[in-house]
């Protein structure tokens, strides 16, 4: 019987012993691939190094090398090194570079249902996002949809939910949003524009010039921690509260052919590396923007936007969402099924999460 006992134990240990290895492969100079070295091409939308984004997409290759033994090499450029930030999704289309790094809702000029898998105005937040992708159909329409356009994305991030933007002058009513330029891509900037607003569509290096300029009167970009960096407050005193990005999902996409060629060990390396890659940057947010917004510069205003404006976007998006999906079949087919999750989730996310978040006030 202690034999017994013995032998199982063993197993279970050897078992663990092997799955914690699987961290160590470096160690001990494995290289799945027998020495034959993969090379890919990778351009962001964002400056080089830029946190959080930009790292996060570092630390991905380094772990991919790592896990591959070396044999998988994903080259880093930041923007405008090979390709302008916002012509990364074409360029890997042509097969020009292997894979981008981007926002999924930049797109929405290909597809307007793309913007649905970027996040949705007053919708899903980063876990309901990545849950209905992953397991209530989501990830599956994206895929089929980007594969018109010779891609094959994995998401490759979430913010978790973002501030409204920053504002030069205070929004006491809808009214003030008349005739106002703000940098606000996807769904939100749609609304916005019902709303009274020109909306403009700028990378991340451009809109700090842009707004000490007057070229915009406002922006969003993600929150305290990424805003604080790019100098906002020094010309914007007014800054609001989220509606339009509650959980906004990037993406790393590549090449179809290109994906198709790689080893199935190289292309389980990278979905495992994404994976954590979303998981290591939603939590990073989080603790950074919590840092940042005890930072933030005195005079700085944290505002709500007003109940008039927040009630007519409610009706606008609405009829948006309506709209779209009447001229496009694959936005309806991407907004039903991201409605059939929603649907199916709310009233477990009531009586959990909601119902905590208040108990806990």
């Amino acid at each position: 019987m202690k034999r017994r006992e013995f032998i199982k134990n063993s197993a279970i240990i050897a078992g663990a012993t092997t799955l914690a290895s699987c961290r160590r492969v470096e160690d001990k100079g494995v290289n799945i691939n027998r020495g034959k070295k993969t090379t890919l091409k990778l351009s962001t939308s964002w400056p080089a190094h830029f946190p959080i984004m930009g790292t996060g997409v570092d630390e991905f290759a380094d772990r991919c090398r790592v896990l591959s033994g070396g044999s998988l090499d994903i080259k880093v450029y930041p923007k405008n090194i090979l390709v302008p930030a916002l012509a990364v999704f074409d360029t890997t289309s042509n097969a020009q570079i292997d894979a981008f790094h981007s926002g999924v809702y930049y797109w929405k000029g290909k597809n307007s249902a793309f913007s649905i898998f970027g996040g949705m105005p007053l919708g899903l937040t980063s876990e309901e996002m990545i849950t209905w992708m992953k397991f209530g159909g989501g990830m599956a329409l994206w895929r089929d949809m980007y594969a018109k356009f010779n891609l094959y994305p994995l998401i490759g991030g979430t913010t978790g939910p973002q501030m409204g933007g920053w504002f030069k002058k205070e929004i006491k009513s809808i009214d003030d949003l008349n005739g106002l330029k703000m940098r606000i891509p996807g769904l939100g900037g749609e609304v916005m524009k019902r709303l009274g607003v020109n909306p403009i569509l700028l990378p991340a290096g451009e809109i700090y010039t842009a707004l000490e300029r007057g070229t915009i009167d406002a922006t969003e970009w993600v929150g305290p921690a990424l805003d604080s960096m790019m100098g906002f407050a020094k010309v914007t005193p007014y800054y609001y509260k989220g509606w339009h990005e509650p959980g906004s999902i990037l993406e790393i996409t590549f090449n179809l052919a290109r994906w198709n060629s790689l080893s199935s060990e190289h292309r389980a390396i990278i979905e495992c590396a994404t994976d954590e890659m979303t998981s290591n940057m939603l939590q990073k947010f989080r603790y950074e923007n919590a840092k940042a917004l005890q930072k933030l510069p005195s005079t700085v205003s944290i505002k709500e936007f007003p109940k008039d404006m927040m009630d007519k976007a409610r009706e606008v998006l609405s009829d948006v969402l309506d709209e779209e999906s009447s001229k496009n079949g694959d936005f309806k087919l991407a907004l039903d099924s991201y409605q059939k999750f929603a649907k199916l989730n709310k009233p477990y996310d009531d009586i959990s999460t909601r119902n905590f978040l208040n108990i806990r006030g």
